[in-house]
């Protein structure tokens, strides 16, 4: 019983550390929208940011994963610690070097100011510097002090944007003469914004600094080059992942849609994470519950009960949010000028939706120890996104992007399905998953296709309370097995 509950407190710890960026994320999105001169600037930021991402996964080439599997194999840990820190520092150097003496080409090429380039490059160094360090902490099992050191990155990040965009300005204006008028410069929104990452993601790395000073500084040849065999096939995976969730921002500026709409399409984009944070926190709830019951005699059963339930909760939120978008995209994006971009929200919701049962049905890879068929199937995923968004965008703009989107990530869902019932048989209750999941699709698509529905908030109440009844009667008998229990 004290294996599970120090399982289920680091689950919780870790969980924690991985969903408030997420919420930070969601805080930040309104500021944007709010202190950005124009769409433009959000679309600039917005593209940014997606080569963040996809280059995060490039420096990090895998390692993260594979220190972690020979952390747990070797029986010098310290020899896998220094052994992963060294070859992440100097190919961080390499790249910091090599990037900085790149940067106007880079620029150019990007179509980006050379001094946003400029502070890519210094965010992305610091960022794989901090991989090993973050890593030796969950290794270490050291959970408070990992979530605690990620947490404080993420609010020193929306404290610094906050001051910078909100309250610099007005300090500058009353006080001509003083020290906040010599570091405010107008219209230098952007800027400020990577000002604000570049600080955070430095005030992480001078925290983790004893991670650097406190190891022997021994490479070892061999080991290094078993880590890179096992870490590159995870660095193609990551590279899918990010493809299929960031890269959509990148091929619109590639194609030359214009930033305002890139802007205005990142911005609603946003209001999709409400299933995103359930999804996430469902995901690290449930693993460990995965191969912990993989043992048991009704584990599949188990498996199939929990990705309906998942189905229920999930189909709940997608119909609320495509319900009250006209709701919530007043606090989350916060000009009407973006909202002509609100129509891909349905999309990305329910995209993210299938994201999350694909997570649930990946279950079966992972329990027979066949991985790399995960790394296959984001592989696929991340073809129909590039090809999608190649065919679409030219006609469509950013609605292509987003129909690119429901498309990877259903087709995921789908060959993970039928693979996994010819490996590892799950008796899913598809007759009422398909039910939920039919009944949330007509709702979401009658409250926000059919104007007079759109603008009627008693009718789309009814439409919950339908749903709420319908899921009710189809589940009453477990429902009542519970209460009894009680």
């Amino acid at each position: 019983m004290s294996l599970y509950k120090n399982l289920f407190k680091q689950t919780l710890i870790y969980g924690l550390a991985t969903v408030f960026p997420r919420i930070i994320s969601f805080i930040l999105n309104p500021l944007f929208v709010y202190y950005l001169q124009d769409k433009a600037e959000m679309g600039q930021v917005s593209v940014i940011f997606s080569y963040l991402v996809f280059f995060n996964v490039v420096l990090s080439y895998g390692m993260e994963t594979a220190f972690f599997r020979f952390y747990n194999i070797e029986n010098d840990k310290k020899n896998v610690i220094s052994t992963a820190t060294i070859s992440l520092f100097w190919s961080s150097l390499a790249f910091l070097g090599l990037a900085l003496l790149s940067r106007k080409t880079l620029g150019n090429w990007a179509d980006i100011s050379v001094e946003y380039i400029t502070y890519t490059i210094w965010i992305l160094t610091l960022d794989a510097l901090a991989i090993i360090p973050f890593s030796k902490l969950r290794a270490e099992r050291k959970p408070i002090k990992y979530s605690v050191i990620k947490m404080g990155n993420v609010t020193v990040n929306l404290l610094l944007n906050v001051f910078f965009l909100a309250f610099l300005p007005k300090l500058a204006e009353q006080n001509p003469d003083g020290f906040f008028k010599t570091i405010y410069f107008e219209n230098y929104q952007i800027g400020y914004i990577f000002i604000s990452n570049l600080m955070a993601s430095l005030a992480t790395l001078l925290v983790l600094i004893p991670n650097y000073t406190g190891i022997s500084w021994k490479f070892d040849k061999l080991l290094w080059k078993r880590m890179m065999s096992y870490g590159l096939p995870i660095l193609f995976a990551g590279i899918a992942f990010a493809i299929n969730e960031h890269f959509d921002k990148i091929l619109l500026d590639w194609m030359h849609v214009p930033l305002s709409e890139i802007g205005a399409y990142s911005a609603c984009y946003k209001i999709g994470m409400f299933m995103v944070l359930f999804r996430t926190a469902y995901t690290l709830g449930i693993e460990p519950f995965f191969f912990s019951h993989a043992s048991n005699e009704n584990a599949q059963q188990t498996y199939a009960t929990i990705t309906k339930y998942f189905v229920i909760f999930g189909s709940f939120i997608c119909l609320f949010v495509i319900a009250f978008i006209d709701l919530l995209k007043v606090p989350l994006v916060p000009k009407a000028i973006y909202w002509d971009a609100i129509k891909v929200v349905p999309l990305i919701v329910l995209a993210n939706f299938f994201l999350g049962i694909y997570t649930n049905l990946s279950v079966w890879y992972k329990l027979i120890d066949k991985t790399k068929i995960g790394a296959y199937i984001s592989l696929v995923g991340a073809g129909v996104t590039l090809f999608l968004n190649w065919l679409l965008i030219p006609s469509m703009s950013y609605y292509g992007s987003a129909i690119a989107t429901i498309a990877a990530y259903g087709s995921m869902m789908i060959i993970s399905y039928k693979m996994g019932q010819k490996q590892y048989p799950i008796p899913y209750d598809f007759n009422k998953i398909f039910s939920y999941l039919g009944l949330t699709v007509l709702f979401s698509a009658v409250s926000f296709y059919i104007p007079y529905v759109r603008e009627n908030y008693y009718i789309k109440a009814v439409l919950l309370i339908l749903f709420l009844y319908f899921i009710y009667y189809s589940e009453k008998e477990t429902l009542l097995r519970i209460i009894k229990r009680k």
